[in-house]
């Protein structure tokens, strides 16, 4: 048999070479262009990688949410102003809730006394808030929790008052004046705390079924 020169055995196995990495090369970028689709398992010390179709991986990790700004707002309007069932569609409880731990923008105070048609000096005493806390709050631009909680306390009782008297300017009229069934209190001042808007809530329902007139 006749052997090849020692320079074109080295050409072949220098040729041999460059054909291996290039096949290698080949196939690293192949796995690289398919990394969300194929996984690589790990090889054996002496033999090929395995490739094989797997699911690209998920993070389980939620997404950050963003509360929107129809979410935190006009929830007063809704509350006073829609039917009750439709301002439960508008606004779930999982719903308020986040508006309120985000705080209500200051405009919903605004468009609470709106509403009732009393001035602020009036409102906000009922509702907590000095007059030094509420320029702070002017200035940031939106209430606290237990702020923002009072405003809807006040918002669902305007609603159910319009909706039991059958006007806005009727529930006005209601809810800031005396009442027997509330032992001469005027219902807004009554309802300063939670147990007795309940109390205001309770008074109303009796109204709605003829209990009280």
């Amino acid at each position: 048999m006749k052997k090849q020169p020692i320079h074109s055995q080295g050409k072949a196995a220098a040729s041999g070479r460059s054909i291996r990495q290039t096949r290698d090369d080949q196939g690293e970028r192949g796995l690289r262009k398919n990394a969300g689709r194929y996984a690589v398992s790990e090889a054996p010390q002496h033999g090929p990688a395995v490739v094989s179709e797997t699911q690209r991986p998920y993070s389980t990790a939620a997404p950050a949410r963003v509360v929107s700004t129809k979410e935190a707002g006009n929830i007063v309007h809704c509350l006073v102003h829609a039917a009750p069932e439709k301002a439960v569609v508008e606004h779930t409880p999982a719903q308020l809730i986040r508006s309120l731990k985000l705080g209500l923008p200051v405009q919903e105070l605004d468009d609470l006394r709106s509403s009732l048609d009393v001035s602020m000096e009036r409102l906000v005493p009922m509702l907590g808030i000095s007059k030094a806390t509420l320029h702070r709050r002017m200035a940031t631009g939106r209430l606290d929790l237990p702020e923002s909680d009072r405003v809807v306390r006040f918002a669902r009782l305007v609603g159910r008052a319009v909706s039991v008297m059958e006007s806005l300017e009727n529930a006005r009229r209601w809810l800031t004046s005396p009442q027997v069934g509330l032992g001469g209190a005027v219902p807004l001042e009554y309802a300063e705390t939670e147990v007795g808007a309940r109390e205001v809530e309770n008074l109303l329902g009796r109204i709605e079924y003829g209990v009280y007139a």
